[in-house]
């Protein structure tokens, strides 16, 4: 059953989010963040009247194709509040469905499961002439950036939010494990490519050999720029949740 505070716990974490990224550069920013996360982990999907999906977001075929390849958009957004100092809404991915590795410039973010479970992976770009040898010729021609693969885990309803920075964590992957999944996302401010903060997208130069063991992390990796993959777009959803004021 839903709570019955489900409206007012939304809002509240729409309201201290507009007062966190009002001033991020000041003296309470720290404070003021720390009471957002921990609001955000709070939120259930209940609370926004989201359900994991049925049989058509099923496990993906083993050996083929994921069942809404080429049909239907692997990833879909619910649009719920947005600002000049932050967006925020639900991402639903279905089972099989990746979101490819890219960044959010300048920006903060914070993203805390619904349903289902999420490998992300984070990454930070390293500063230019940080790297100690060229990028290996596989870069091709897409401008190449050196970055410190910095970490790779699972996270479900019950982890705590997945925070970035504009310096920590901006990069990175998202896929869903073993069924379809749902995250709530904020961040701060929101993508606005004529301001410096458009999407950009990234492809992991070197891997470890066929059947080895993943190299330990953190470590220092190249990453190419890449155009949008061509099997990755996001639909659009109505939000049925309780309404946000701002």
């Amino acid at each position: 059953m839903p709570r019955d505070n489900m409206a007012s716990l939304i809002q509240r974490v729409a309201r201290q989010a507009r007062i966190t990224f009002r001033s991020p550069a000041g003296p309470a920013f720290g404070e003021n963040l720390h009471r957002l996360q921990q609001l955000l982990d709070e939120v259930r999907a209940e609370d926004l009247h989201l359900a994991p999906r049925g049989p058509s977001a099923a496990a993906a075929v083993a050996g083929g194709d994921p069942p809404w390849a080429g049909v239907v958009p692997p990833v879909s957004y619910m649009h719920i509040c947005e600002t000049e100092s932050f967006s925020m809404g639900v991402f639903l991915l279905r089972s099989g469905a990746c979101i490819p590795l890219h960044d959010h410039p300048g920006m903060n973010g914070m993203l805390k499961v619904l349903y289902g479970t999420l490998r992300i992976a984070c990454m930070d770009t390293l500063p230019a002439g940080a790297a100690a040898a060229p990028p290996p010729p596989a870069a091709g021609s897409g401008p190449c950036l050196r970055a410190l693969f910095r970490s790779r885990q699972h996270y479900t309803r019950a982890s705590p939010p997945c925070l970035l920075s504009p310096h920590t964590d901006n990069l990175h992957q998202i896929d869903a494990v073993d069924g379809p999944a749902a995250f709530l996302d904020i961040l701060a401010p929101p993508y606005d490519p004529q301001h410096g903060r458009d999407c950009h997208y990234y492809r992991l130069l070197e891997g470890p050999p066929a059947g080895a063991e993943p190299p330990a992390l953190p470590r220092e990796v190249w990453l190419v720029e890449t155009p949008q993959a061509a099997d990755f777009w996001c639909g659009g959803e109505p939000y049925p949740g309780p309404r946000v004021c701002l």
